[in-house]
């Protein structure tokens, strides 16, 4: 396992994390006290998790996971959750406000059972909530000590750059981490997001770097998928949903990319999907999400896993989305460029 900063933090973390948000839906407690027993055993201590996971569920079974395990064993984790999504019908049972971020909090932390969350997140942007009411509230956060640092979620580029400059501005604490959907099959990001986080400083969490299992190797370009899938109970709406690329760089072009790769290495599709998104710039930790151990075995093979540049550059081409001219296409790229030695 290699390990990094947690974006522009101090704080160590390993660079892959173990997302949770199977405990207590797809995973029972057995089944995710033993993924978290064997993700420290492999040397990963980022652990993620949200309150609406599993309609909270999730954090519970993380909370006792703490509680039967020595202080020798759980020291080591650095543990993530966030706050934002319904926790209950009514009006403030949502949002970014002081008052829901607070009660969601003081929930979150009586059911993992610590004193402190070490990051704490915004799910989502509330644009119901001035944005001053929820730095402020993050600030007041980690000056009372219930939690050490605060990243964002599903931000997009504008509101990531406001956060952090307004939170600079006003003399607050300022977030470390952004945690966005990002993997071969999803890399819009990149034209606006990646370089957002990147001149703010802030790490990467990417969530659903397999594209949701497209990735994993289990679907096969000549076979109809079956069964429900991360995207939703109709498999077939979910390729549509990846399937918005041009003819030279389909879902199903990513896919054999993937799959030659990884048969030339002798891994896994899985590996080679994560190893791409682990080494992408400004990547802290990307999050696993596997709902059996042996799933979660195959995705701890990809640490230390790191591709060529030959490599890389075949899961580029064919997993580059298409782009307009403008703005983030050839016509833009060429009017934000500018040649030092001169001319014309």
């Amino acid at each position: 396992m290699e390990y990094r900063n947690l974006g522009n933090s101090g704080c160590a973390v390993s660079s892959l994390a173990l997302g949770t948000m199977t405990f207590g839906a797809e995973t029972d407690e057995q089944g995710s006290h033993a993924q978290l027993d064997r993700f420290l055993e492999a040397g990963g201590i980022l652990v993620d998790t949200a309150d609406v996971y599993s309609g909270g569920m999730s954090e519970q079974i993380i909370g006792r996971w703490f509680a039967q395990r020595s202080a020798d064993v759980t020291e080591a984790v650095v543990l993530a959750t966030k706050g934002r999504f319904p926790t209950d019908d009514s009006p403030n049972g949502a949002g970014l406000s002081a008052r829901h971020l607070g009660r969601a909090l003081e929930a979150s932390l009586r059911r993992l059972g610590v004193e402190t969350i070490d990051l704490y997140q915004a799910h989502a942007f509330d644009p119901h909530t001035p944005l001053e009411e929820t730095l402020r509230t993050f600030d007041g956060f980690v000056r009372s000590g219930k939690i050490r640092y605060y990243g964002l979620s599903n931000f997009t580029g504008w509101q990531l750059t406001k956060a952090v400059q307004l939170a600079r501005a006003l003399n607050l604490a300022a977030p470390v981490t952004l945690q966005p959907q990002y993997s071969l099959l999803v890399r819009e990001i990149e034209w606006e997001i990646v370089p957002a986080a990147r001149d703010a400083g802030l790490g990467l969490l990417p969530w659903s770097p397999l594209g949701g299992g497209w990735l994993s190797g289990k679907y096969k370009r000549d076979e109809r998928p079956t069964g429900a899938t991360r995207l939703g109970e109709d498999p077939g709406r979910g390729m549509e949903a990846y399937d918005r690329r041009s003819r030279a760089a389909t879902t199903w072009d990513v896919i054999d990319a993937v799959q030659t790769i990884a048969d030339q290495r002798g891994v896994s599709m899985a590996q080679v999907a994560l190893a791409w998104v682990t080494d992408r710039p400004t990547v802290t930790a990307t999050i696993l999400g596997a709902r059996t151990l042996e799933q979660l075995n195959d995705n701890l093979a990809a640490a230390g896993l790191h591709l060529t540049d030959e490599e890389i550059a075949v899961l580029d081409k064919a997993s580059d989305p298409p782009t307009g001219d403008y703005p983030y296409g050839e016509m833009g790229l060429q009017q934000r460029d500018r040649n030092l030695a001169g001319g014309r």
